[in-house]
């Protein structure tokens, strides 16, 4: 992750993107009414823009960037259907049946006698608890090759639907010819946060998908939820490493999000293992991805 934030983006090539000096004039300046004309005109062709503007080598656009990008991406995914099938409920349980806190309404009158000298009343004692998810998510993001732009921004969106629909219970990995963990399962994060840490990824190397795929078991193994689904967003095209394949079959349930045009080598896999797929066309196709393959 340090290694992939260091690499930046001269101004001369952002001036490759049709509407970039109407957002940036001059250096150092991001014009957020500007950007906001172009969201709601092109919104795909914003978002790439802006996704690759996190990564400027003007220190001052870079940062002006990442922090428009942590809340509008968020936004993005936001505007798909959330059933937020993992998210946990706070409970009151018997002190007996779980774990947590003293529920101190729950518990007041055993609480009382007890510290009028009375014997503890463990029957009256209950305790605030988190109920398990029903659902668990780990996102896999392909960060190989060529990512930045359009790709950089749908990768963002769709770590923020993650977080949006399963906050207690997800996590995110980016992968290459390594994983690396962004959200650990038993993590939770902003989901701005997590987005601005995912601008910071540019496209390198070779794509491993086995061990990707591997990683995300290791990750949802950790999980109580009762239904554990691995989210792929690649073309799947495994370039080093072994045959994915087996790791697929392995996993409780596995989903796939390719780029719309480049789907050949995910349905291919998909296919295989029984899994269900889609393509995107860009960051704002992304939450109709997530509803389409795991439920509004």
């Amino acid at each position: 992750m340090t290694e992939a934030g260091r690499r930046t983006t001269a101004r001369r090539h952002l001036e490759q993107h049709d509407h970039f000096e109407e957002i940036s004039p001059e250096v150092g300046i991001l014009d957020e009414a500007a950007f906001e004309d172009l969201l709601d005109e092109q919104p795909d062709e914003a978002l790439a823009l802006l996704a690759d503007m996190t990564g400027a080598t003007d220190e001052r656009l870079r940062h002006l960037a990442r922090r428009l990008a942590g809340r509008v991406l968020v936004d993005v995914a936001r505007t798909g259907s959330a059933p937020r099938p993992g998210l946990g409920r706070l409970g009151s349980s018997p002190i007996d049946r779980a774990q947590g806190d003293v529920d101190v309404d729950r518990s007041l009158e055993a609480l009382t006698t007890w510290r009028r000298g009375g014997p503890p009343d463990r029957d009256g004692l209950h305790v605030v608890h988190w109920h398990r998810p029903q659902t668990a998510l780990c996102l896999l993001v392909d960060r190989s090759g060529s990512m930045g732009g359009d790709r950089l921004a749908t990768a963002a969106v769709a770590a923020a639907s993650v977080l949006f629909r399963t906050p207690l219970a997800c996590s995110v990995v980016a992968f290459a010819e390594q994983s690396v963990v962004v959200v650990s399962q038993d993590e939770v994060r902003p989901p701005d946060d997590v987005v601005v840490d995912l601008l910071r990824l540019r496209g390198f190397g070779v794509t491993n998908l086995d061990l990707a795929l591997r990683t995300a078991r290791s990750q949802l193994d950790r999980s109580a939820a009762g239904r554990r689904i691995t989210v792929l967003l690649s073309d799947c095209r495994a370039t080093t490493g072994p045959d994915p394949t087996p790791a697929a079959t392995e996993l409780d349930e596995l989903v796939v999000i390719a780029p719309a045009g480049d789907s050949v080598d995910a349905e291919h896999l998909a296919e295989q293992v029984g899994a269900r797929w889609t393509t995107v066309d860009g960051p704002t196709s992304v939450p109709e991805a997530f509803a389409e393959l795991l439920g509004r």
